[in-house]
């Protein structure tokens, strides 16, 4: 019986990558476009970093959440627990902490060594930075993002070790906010749903992260009344609903951790 074509073409890869993300298989969504990065000469399309950005951000929440869930349950049971018992929650959160940092330091040496490097100005490289929110400029947008995204992923591992003394996940997410917010103010208007998500993000890193409610606080209100300024010139459509929703949200959290400055 003859063999088989084994050959999988591009397409062929992002088609399973699709059916994959249907399936909620994110594990399998990584593997198929990984394998379409293997220099840092290589970029992704629209679609394929979306693709990656939604597998990772729902591989990492999901540990994160039965982090906190495994964290819960540990502090409510805490007196009528055993000593046994402490332990082995213990140990299985420490085996979901590592396998979120092995997770978030994946998609970080992605986005170091390939595609932050080969990604265009504009919103590609705060895509890359940031990595979260939809793309609507697929010229002027890429890199941005995914220089966003790296922030958030060192944030989330910077969320098991802000007590540490000199932190560096803290220190790595800060830069990286920094990096990207730097470009996204330099080419991507006020009231662009990744430049206003960049801002979002970054304010909750002041907040959760940096224990800085005013800090937070000020840079969600400078990202909010210069959207608000330039709110009149922008179009109907997907991305100013998508902006007005992000709004909504930076108003939400100023109300909420302005109640925290003294």
């Amino acid at each position: 019986m003859p063999s088989a074509d084994t050959s999988i073409s591009r397409l062929d890869r992002l088609y399973l990558a699709k059916v994959a993300d249907q399936a909620e298989r994110y594990r399998d969504v990584v593997s198929s476009i990984k394998t379409l990065i293997k220099s840092p000469s290589d970029q992704l399309t629209v679609e394929e970093r979306n693709l990656l950005s939604i597998a990772f951000k729902n591989l990492t929440a999901q540990l994160r959440n039965q982090w906190r869930i495994i964290d819960t349950v540990e502090k409510k049971a805490a007196a009528r627990s055993t000593p046994q018992q402490v332990a082995l929650m213990h140990l299985q959160k420490e085996r979901i902490r590592r396998e979120l940092e092995n997770t978030c330091m994946e998609i970080v040496e992605l986005l170091e060594k390939f595609l932050i490097a080969s990604a265009n100005p504009g919103e590609e490289k705060v895509f890359y930075s940031k990595m979260s929110v939809p793309v609507y400029d697929a010229d002027q947008i890429a890199a941005d993002i995914f220089a966003h995204r790296r922030g958030d992923y060192y944030r989330y591992l910077a969320e098991f070790t802000k007590e540490q003394h000199d932190d560096k996940n803290a220190s790595s997410s800060l830069d990286a906010y920094k990096f990207a917010y730097k470009h996204a103010l330099m080419t991507l208007e006020p009231t662009h749903p990744t430049r206003l998500g960049l801002a979002l993000n970054f304010a909750v890193f002041y907040h959760d992260i940096w224990d800085s409610p005013d800090r937070a606080c000020y840079l969600a209100k400078h990202a909010f009344d210069e959207a608000i300024a330039a709110a009149s010139d922008m179009p109907a459509g997907q991305a100013l609903e998508d902006s007005l929703t992000i709004l909504q949200l930076l108003r939400d959290d100023m109300v909420l951790w302005s109640g925290e400055i003294q």
